[in-house]
């Protein structure tokens, strides 16, 4: 039996030690928003906070959370309350298919933790590893500028002539 949080409440599952995160969150749990993608950590749409850090649950052995702090798009922010992501996404009209979106909320996230403002290079480099297969990423950085302004209490950053955001 492993015991976690997830989302903030207790959560048990009695798996075997080996079971990916991915499967107790999805089988388990039954919070289908994070996916799977590639089953190999390369993609990024199974992506959720552990102790409040980025990482991929498909890659990553139930056994390795115990006692840990796990959240997912889910538990990001209430429903009544969207994190400043979520509705940026949405204001950007960020999603296509939307299959790889959670993962990369998640993964925005995380950085925006760490990075209160970040740079074009900075949102490159820290969500390169989160794919989208509809092209969406100058939406992405878009609506990852336009949260980062609102968690900042500022204005986003126009865009200089010609120039993407």
């Amino acid at each position: 039996m492993i015991n976690f949080e997830l989302n903030g409440k207790p959560m048990s599952a009695d798996v075997a030690d080996d079971t990916p995160l991915l499967w107790v969150i999805r089988e388990h749990a039954n919070l289908t928003g994070t996916k799977f993608g590639c089953g190999i950590g390369m993609c990024g749409a199974c992506t959720v906070h552990i102790a409040g850090r980025a990482t991929r649950s498909c890659i990553t052995p139930v056994s390795l959370v115990a006692g840990a702090s796990i959240t997912t798009i889910e538990g990001l922010a209430p429903a009544a309350q969207p994190h400043p992501l979520q509705k940026a996404w949405v204001e950007c009209q960020v999603p296509q298919c939307g299959y790889c979106q959670s993962g990369q909320i998640m993964q925005a996230a995380a950085m925006l933790k760490d990075i209160a403002q970040p740079s074009d290079a900075d949102i490159d480099g820290v969500m390169q590893g989160s794919l989208c297969r509809c092209m969406a990423y100058v939406r992405i950085r878009k609506a990852i500028k336009i949260a980062a302004a609102e968690m900042a209490g500022t204005t986003a950053p126009q865009p200089e002539a010609g120039k993407h955001v």
